[in-house]
């Protein structure tokens, strides 16, 4: 396991990718980008974030968003995007280690 430290610094900036777990070959984001807007945008609703740049690539995603004055948790945001997005999709099937590793089908990060 890599050894790193998240930053925790309240209304900070934060740079993520997030790929999909089948890379190759997918464009799911590309194919269903109104979707993956609508998820943003439900999440901003409760859990407000400034999007500073957001490149949407076909297997993966490139974001600096900056979190409100005190506010420190961007997995939150993450994980309900997360959650909203990928519902009208078919799962991936996964094998049994990542399984045990409680990886999704549809998405892998990086932070």
């Amino acid at each position: 396991m890599p050894n790193y430290r998240r930053a925790w610094h309240p209304g900070g900036t934060y740079f993520f990718t997030v790929s999909l777990l089948e890379r190759p070959s997918n464009d799911l984001l590309v194919r269903h980008i109104d979707p993956l807007r609508d998820a943003v945008r439900h999440v901003r609703i409760n859990h407000p974030f400034i999007i500073h740049a957001w490149v949407v690539l076909p297997d993966r995603l490139d974001c600096v968003i900056e979190l409100p004055p005190g506010d420190i948790d961007f997995a939150t945001r993450w994980r309900l995007i997360i959650v909203v997005f990928p519902n009208p999709f078919p799962t991936l099937m996964l094998s049994a280690v990542r399984l045990r590793r409680g990886e999704r089908a549809i998405w892998q990060r990086r932070y």
